[in-house]
């Protein structure tokens, strides 16, 4: 026996693989190139890391390597709450997904609102995801009463005043009339339904329909499907272009990588 330590850890190229980021020889390459970090600090060929410690970015975006984390994108039905638990008895997101392993929303969609949710134990991304100061885009589907006249359309899009500030400029467009598209990126509490009612146009129904890139119209309203790599790493990607905006908005990746229900506080869902 020579003595020497067994190497820990596994190695870089093939913790990123597993991630979805390419095949370990574009991976190897990406190392080469200088564009892989591990706990802030560029990596080299070769390198070992611990996926259940280490942080990995490729790019300055991070990479979840932890094991065991799960992504699952839900169609939310009216008549569901965000919540893990509620004490009135109403049906729960969490009752849509399998029970294991343990996840959180994303932020809440409140009891009447519909459309896409995330539930993750993924704590960076879904901080990432909830927190107004990564500004990911969240657009929604609102039929209010109507239809909305320009000046109304012009409010909407420019900043509307509520009890808590005046909102954000964001992107509105009327499909038909009184049937709105709205894009916003705060995370106040039922933000899209107090603008449309600040305006004289309270909202009959909404439904969320894409956060970041992610958005499948094939979903039907109750059931779930799992995200894939490219989905999870363009989540990452919007929330890191965003804070790259703001250097106020820049914290630490993985920290959180590995769950903690805070994560989701931050968003209380533009409903």
């Amino acid at each position: 026996m020579s003595g020497e330590a067994e190497p820990q850890g596994e190695r870089l190229q093939k913790v990123l693989a597993r991630a979805g980021i390419g095949s370990r020889r574009v991976c190897e390459n990406l190392v080469a190139d200088g564009r892989v970090a591990v706990n802030g600090a560029v990596a080299v060929l070769g390198q070992r890391v611990d996926v259940r410690t280490d942080a990995v970015e490729v790019d300055a975006v991070p990479v979840p390597v932890a094991p065991d984390l799960v992504y699952s994108l839900l169609n939310k039905p009216a008549g569901v709450v965000s919540t893990a638990s509620d004490p009135e008895g109403r049906p729960t997101v969490v009752e849509l997904v399998p029970a294991w392993p343990r996840v959180f929303s994303v932020g809440r969609l409140d009891y009447d609102t519909e459309g896409l949710l995330i539930l993750t134990n993924d704590g960076e991304l879904a901080h990432r995801l909830a927190h107004p100061s990564h500004g990911v885009a969240k657009e929604y589907l609102a039929e209010v009463e109507g239809p909305v006249g320009a000046g109304a359309l012009r409010q909407l899009r420019e900043g509307v005043e509520l009890a808590d500030g005046t909102t954000a400029p964001a992107t509105v467009g009327q499909l038909s009339p009184g049937v709105l598209r709205i894009v916003v990126h705060e995370g106040r509490n039922r933000q899209v339904r107090r603008m449309c009612e600040a305006v004289g146009h309270p909202v009959l129904r909404l439904v969320r329909t894409r956060i970041g890139a992610v958005s499948d119209p094939t979903l039907r309203p109750g059931t779930w499907r799992t995200l894939g790599h490219s989905e999870v790493r363009g989540l990452y990607t919007a929330s890191a272009a965003s804070s790259a905006q703001d250097p106020a908005r820049r914290g630490t990746a993985g920290a959180r990588q590995s769950g903690g229900t805070g994560a989701s506080r931050g968003d209380r869902g533009a409903r």
